[in-house]
């Protein structure tokens, strides 16, 4: 093993809940009344993806791109402050360096939302390859995030990286990019749900793998 490639939002930041509330406040803007638990199950999308699954395509056409920065406006100013770190992040982070491993974050969060994301983890410094919805034409589960991820760890083998992430939509997008999945059920998925969508270990948050770092396939490859 030789490099980590980490989604942000649910594997290291409890953020999911208040990204769901920021879409549901945002449509219901636009005068469209969604349900919050529907909402929260998309999450781990970006917005090409998670729009289509509540308007009709004219409607996207039309106004995708106002509803999508209401919401991010809104989330920034809004949600952002609440977001916590889940336990053990740096930690683990360290652990992974000391070990030798490179550590890549692929979120589908934009660039200045990955920007905060890294600021509130306290990560920046521990962090070698930063790829956002910036770097992809779709977003999860499409593999384009991972891909460019890949794409800037130069010189390494994807049988070398390992994927983890808290949706199915991370290990979906994970192996069309050729990748293997380690889910994390801090996100809220359920376990079956990970492993269906091809998860090939399953922990709770980033303090259980770092618990279990020794025997993990982070060590064993």
């Amino acid at each position: 093993m030789r490099a980590v490639i980490f989604d942000i939002d649910g594997t290291l930041l409890d953020s999911v809940d208040l990204h769901a509330r920021a879409w549901v406040e945002a449509f219901k803007h636009f005068g469209v009344e969604t349900d919050e638990a529907k909402v929260r199950s998309q999450i781990g999308k970006g917005g090409d993806e998670l729009m289509p699954v509540f308007l009709p395509e004219e409607r996207i056409k039309r106004e995708g791109k106002e509803i999508e920065s209401f919401r991010s406006d809104l989330f920034q100013k809004k949600y952002l402050p609440e977001v916590r770190p889940f336990p053990g992040v740096r930690p683990l982070f360290e652990r992974i360096r000391e070990s030798g491993l490179k550590i890549a974050l692929a979120s589908s969060g934009k660039g200045p939302e990955v920007e905060r994301y890294q600021e509130i983890l306290g990560i920046a410094d521990l962090v070698d390859v930063v790829t956002s919805s910036d770097d992809a034409d779709r977003s999860k589960p499409h593999p384009d995030i991972f891909e460019a991820a890949v794409k800037k760890l130069e010189g390494l083998d994807k049988d070398d990286m390992i994927v983890i992430g808290d949706t199915p939509y991370d290990a979906e997008a994970a192996s069309k990019a050729g990748l293997r999945t380690i889910g994390m059920l801090c996100g809220g998925f359920p376990e079956a749900d990970l492993s269906a969508a091809g998860c090939i270990a399953i922990y709770r948050d980033p303090q259980d793998l770092l618990d279990g770092f020794d025997q993990s396939l982070l060590a064993t490859g």
